[in-house]
């Protein structure tokens, strides 16, 4: 029986209390039991007045700052809280609870209690193929948690790599065709870490950003503390215009996302290659969601965050820029574990001496615990499913298409993109809060508004994305009702 096991069901032993420290007098313990520190004739006089009155302090305190916060913080923060919900802004979260084999049906919890149960279709959801209820995806996380158990046990440098990790990061770097591949704790994380890593210890380095970047890279840009020029979106005068004026910096990273996940959009990767070549540009892309030519052109690096396309586009799954015949002219690309893959975590895959950079002096991958084994596994069995199989991310295509084409036809107002996201279009953070309300508690619709600041003011919308699993009578309900709505 192994230790562990031999200490959990070990019966408790008994104590033996030798005689020398029994208590001879019941009652003399009992008094010593009931005495206070201050009572304490034993300890300095000092020291008992000092409990004393921190005890009367404690004691005395008022009401309102039983929390530790003093009242004027509490009324400061509680006005930008009112303030948000004034304006329609403030965000609630919705208790949901999905159901393996019945996705995108769901069980809403209204009031966080079993009798207020709702049946719901969930349609804002990024598990975008339904692989986070894939047969085997669950079998892999439930055969690494019985073999390794539930946590990494540490970061990565300590105790928290393990066979699974190292797969994982093998065959998400073979899909992305890159040397190597780095796991993070999210896809946050991933663009944060990466990107400041690498343009701090890159020599006089410059930053050149998509203006519609994801909060994640421009957190990046701004702890590299390096010069950084911010590009209109998917603006390429523009971005020649500033590779142009800083010709003489030795290296320009320029760093872009393939799918932009609010408006659907995709970047133009082929022309910002040609800039990257052209002026000696590093080229950092984000396929969370799914730019590299302009980095060619001006021999610089690029950087492209696939973070929505990874899974849904490529022959591998490995994003736009592979379903394009980019990958090879990207330098570094960064995408999840937690959209189209299904399960959690963030990466990067590229040249190697990169990744080696960023693994040794990321502060975000150094100091934080590893992913969970059962999910680098579950991601694993993920990431190998999608590269070999196409039927999902075809289906999903379909379905967004016959989505877009509904709501032609109802006049609904939306952004008809390359992409799979569908963004519907209110313009207005109280309506757009309303309406969604109206979907779920009528209609069983559960569709997320959106509003500052993840878009701006005036530009709030609901973000649809049909799956495979949405099948076309679903679709067509959930226009209907949406219309209805409207």
């Amino acid at each position: 029986m192994p230790l562990i096991n031999e200490i959990m069901n070990e019966s408790p032993k008994p104590v033996t209390v030798p005689e020398t420290s029994k208590c001879s007098n019941d009652s003399k313990l009992e008094s010593k039991k009931s005495q206070t520190v201050e009572e304490n004739e034993n300890l300095p006089v000092q020291y008992r007045q000092e409990v004393a009155m921190k005890r009367r302090n404690f004691e005395e305190r008022p009401e309102e700052h039983s929390n530790a916060l003093p009242s004027g913080a509490q009324m400061a923060l509680q006005d930008k809280l009112d303030n948000l919900k004034d304006e329609g802004k403030y965000r609630t979260f919705v208790d949901i609870e999905r159901h393996v084999g019945a996705f995108p049906k769901a069980t809403w919890h209204s009031e966080r209690n079993v009798s207020s149960e709702k049946p719901i279709q969930v349609w804002c959801n990024n598990d975008y193929l339904g692989m986070g209820q894939h047969e085997k995806v669950i079998e892999a996380m439930c055969e690494a948690t019985r073999s390794c158990g539930a946590g990494a046990g540490g970061t990565r440098n300590i105790s928290g790599t393990t066979i699974y990790h190292t797969k994982l990061e093998n065959i998400l770097a073979d899909v992305h065709d890159k040397e190597g591949a780095l796991v993070f704790s999210s896809g946050f994380v991933a663009n944060e870490a990466a990107i400041s890593a690498i343009a701090k210890h890159l020599p006089d380095c410059e930053i050149f950003s998509d203006a519609k970047n994801h909060a994640s890279m421009i957190e990046g840009v701004r702890n590299a503390r390096v010069p950084k020029h911010i590009w209109r979106h998917n603006d390429l005068e523009h971005l020649e215009e500033l590779l142009e004026s800083r010709k003489e910096c030795k290296n320009k990273l320029i760093v872009f996302e393939s799918v932009y996940s609010m408006d659907g959009d995709i970047a133009p990767i082929e022309e910002i290659c040609d800039l990257a070549d052209k002026y000696g540009a590093i080229t950092y892309i984000d396929e969370v969601h799914a730019v590299d030519d302009l980095a060619d052109k001006y021999g610089g690096i690029t950087y492209i965050d696939e973070v929505h396309a990874v899974g849904l586009y490529g022959k591998k799954g490995g994003g736009v820029a592979q379903e394009r015949g980019l990958s090879d002219r990207i330098t570094v690309i960064s995408g999840t574990l937690g959209k189209a893959y299904g399960v959690h975590g963030g990466y990067i895959a590229g040249p190697s001496v990169i990744v080696d950079t960023v693994r040794s002096f990321a502060p975000g991958f150094i100091f934080t615990t590893s992913i969970p084994p059962a999910v680098a596994a579950g991601a694993y069995a993920s990431v190998k499913y999608l590269k070999e199989s196409s039927r999902e991310r075809d289906i999903q295509k379909e379905r967004a298409e016959f989505m877009k084409m509904k709501l032609k036809e109802k006049g609904i107002p939306f952004i008809n993109s390359e992409s799979h996201i569908i963004p519907v279009m209110v313009g207005n953070a109280k309506l757009c809060k309303q309406g969604a309300d109206l979907l779920m508690a009528e209609h069983g619709i559960y569709v997320q508004p959106i509003n500052y600041p993840t878009v701006p003011v005036g530009t709030e919308r609901y973000r649809f994305t049909p799956g495979p699993l949405h099948d076309e009578n679903m679709i067509i309900n959930a226009v209907e009702a949406l219309d209805q709505v409207w």
